[in-house]
């Protein structure tokens, strides 16, 4: 991958419906070599897909939570039970396994504070092999998007 992959991955990750002439442009290749490139990214996989970012006022007004877990063990078996009970719950909109001090990090989405106090008694708290959790409202959403963090769109 070179510097003009890399810079049509920059664009399609602000803008994935780009049309293929203003990523030509932007880029400064023809049209069919900038598109014959995008082809390439995609069946190599670099480019898994493209996304639509819905702004639903349900997902406006809900009550997001960033909730970071610590587990009992760091065992493949402790690890794989807790990745595969997190899957089964919608409210777990992403979960990352961490690095340092908890285990994993998710992003939790529900009605209220009170529907998240719910779901942290009777599902969080109830996760295979849960020792701890630590849990941060957040206050409103500043950014949402889905470019790369710290990269900018330009060359």
């Amino acid at each position: 991958m070179d510097k003009i992959d890399r810079h049509i991955i920059r664009l399609l990750r602000v803008d994935g419906r780009l049309s293929n002439q203003s990523l030509a442009d932007a880029v400064g290749l023809s049209p069919s070599a900038c598109l014959r490139r995008v082809r390439i990214l995609e069946q190599t996989g670099v480019i898994k897909g493209y996304v639509a970012v819905i702004a639903s006022p349900e997902e406006e007004e809900a009550t997001v939570a960033i909730v970071r877990i610590t587990l009992e063990k760091q065992t493949e078996e402790y690890l794989r039970r807790f990745e595969s009970a997190v899957r089964r719950h919608p409210e777990i909109r992403e979960c990352y396994l961490m690095t340092g001090d908890a285990d994993y990090t998710i992003r939790v989405a529900t009605g209220s504070a009170g529907e998240y106090e719910e779901l942290h008694t009777n599902v969080l708290s109830r996760l295979p092999g849960v020792a701890r959790i630590h849990s941060s409202i957040a206050m409103r959403n500043v950014l949402r998007g889905t470019s790369a963090p710290g990269r900018s769109s330009g060359g």
